[in-house]
């Protein structure tokens, strides 16, 4: 049985995107690459793909950091300080589960995203929920980034 893991979404199969992989014994998290070339705007948000999914345990989530060398080098950090990617993302009707990092270029000058550049990394994450929580039993996910509890 698959525990969790990474895909590459069918828009971006045979274009090299890489499967994201921890780099030391230690590293909580996996690297991932910049999909296509990007180039990050002064001052203004920029969604990043990576051409990647992931699938893991309905109880767990993917947590999205960007990394700190490209972080600090370059004044860039998620808009929302840490992305997260919920189990049923994966695969969901919208977008296949496309994860994209959404990034905020907080310096002066216009920041270039090269294919393949390592940006984020993601590090999964287990949670508890409440007595009485019934989300486990409402209607599956239909739509893609930002759309848990719309309808």
């Amino acid at each position: 049985m698959r525990k969790r893991g990474f895909e590459v979404v069918s828009k971006y199969e045979g274009k090299g995107i890489n499967i994201p992989t921890r780099h030391t014994a230690a590293s909580a998290g996996y690297d991932m690459e910049a999909a296509e070339e990007t180039v990050l705007a002064p001052h203004r948000v920029t969604i990043v793909p990576t051409g990647l999914k992931a699938y893991m345990q309905p109880d767990e989530y993917l947590a999205l950091h960007v990394r700190s060398g490209f972080s600090i080098k370059n004044m860039v950090s998620c808009v929302n300080d840490e992305g997260v990617i919920d189990a049923d993302y994966y695969n969901s009707s919208a977008n296949e589960g496309h994860i994209m990092v959404a990034l905020m270029n907080f310096g002066d000058e216009p920041v270039k995203v090269d294919k393949g550049m390592r940006i984020a990394q993601g590090i999964f994450h287990r949670y508890l929920t409440v007595d009485g929580d019934e989300a486990g039993e409402g209607e599956k996910r239909a739509g893609g980034m930002g759309s848990t509890g719309l309808k």
